[in-house]
């Protein structure tokens, strides 16, 4: 309805937007909050129409200046990168490091404990004026940065962007300073590959304290690992293994829930065909980048049945 409203005077409301702008008369308003369960529960901060209008069109101004500065193996919220590339380079990482699968090859999986909840707003603004030199643009990256108590909201899609320019100082002491050769990251998830172990677990507490020391983050302790590729590898929803990846079991698991979800609600005409059509269109073209015959066919029994 927000969206309805907003679009029912959109030349005027567009124009009075732009004038607050240029005036710098804008004001950020509160955020909206609730929660999705995504598998675990995300506490999502929504803001209003007006206020994505200008996410927006900040993200367009800053996304290609800071993107061709990012590393190529940075896979989240970047045009022609995303989940499925990133799955795809794991396996051709492995391949180089492993000689195609001739030495044995270990990963180091960490992920960064409550990131969004945990960037410190003054480091990023001292990053992103680093190379924006522009006064009224940094007014504005400062207004929507601090609209938000502490960290970054889950919900806007400068937060995409600003996730990735604090991130890329992690990207650049692992590349450069450790001169790590096999590294992917996808937002606050990251993977190393190597053939010696004791390599992998010297990194740890290198990272760690690059963490802690320049962006007041730290690595989530229950959630380090260091696992033979052959073992497989869950990263970013799918399980790799030298030869093949298939779907991680709980992504399976969500995916049949929304499924049958999805059904209940066309046959009982809550929603239209064309909507049921698009989940189980976005679900079978999931499947198709890892072994899911099987899970292919008993997504199709679903409807038969």
């Amino acid at each position: 309805m927000d969206v309805i409203e907003f679009k029912n005077n959109l030349k005027q409301n567009l124009n009075l937007i732009q004038k607050e702008l240029q005036n710098k008369t804008y004001q950020h308003s509160a955020y909206t909050t609730f929660y999705v369960k995504d598998p675990k529960l995300r506490k999502i901060n929504k803001a209003c129409v007006r206020d994505r209008v200008v996410h927006h069109i900040l993200f367009r101004k800053l996304y290609w200046y800071f993107d061709r500065t990012f590393i190529f193996d940075s896979y989240s919220c970047r045009i022609e990168k995303g989940t499925h590339k990133a799955v795809r380079r794991l396996h051709e990482l492995f391949n180089k490091e492993s000689q195609n699968n001739t030495k044995t090859c270990w990963v180091l999986k960490c992920d960064i404990k409550k990131f969004f909840d945990n960037v410190d707003q003054e480091t990023l603004l001292s990053l992103i004026a680093r190379r924006v030199k522009d006064g009224d643009a940094m007014w504005l990256i400062e207004l929507i940065i601090k609209s938000f108590p502490a960290g970054l909201p889950l919900g806007n899609i400068t937060s995409q962007l600003f996730s990735n320019i604090y991130l890329h100082e992690l990207d650049l002491f692992i590349k450069h300073t450790l001169k790590v050769k096999y590294y992917i990251r996808y937002c606050d998830d990251f993977v190393i590959l190597n053939t010696d172990r004791d390599y992998l677990e010297g990194l740890i507490p290198k990272i760690d304290v690059f963490l802690k020391n320049n962006l007041k983050l730290s690595l989530h302790p229950n959630k380090i690992h260091i696992r033979k590729y052959h073992q497989g590898i869950d990263f970013l929803g799918y399980v790799s293994f030298p030869n093949h990846s298939i779907l991680r079991v709980k992504t399976k698991e969500r995916m049949f829930v929304k499924v049958k979800s999805r059904l209940a609600q066309y046959e009982s005409g809550a929603i239209k065909k064309e909507s049921f059509e698009a989940t189980m269109n976005s679900y079978l073209g999931m499947l198709k980048h890892c072994n899911a015959h099987n899970v292919r066919q008993e997504l199709m029994d679903i409807l038969i049945y």
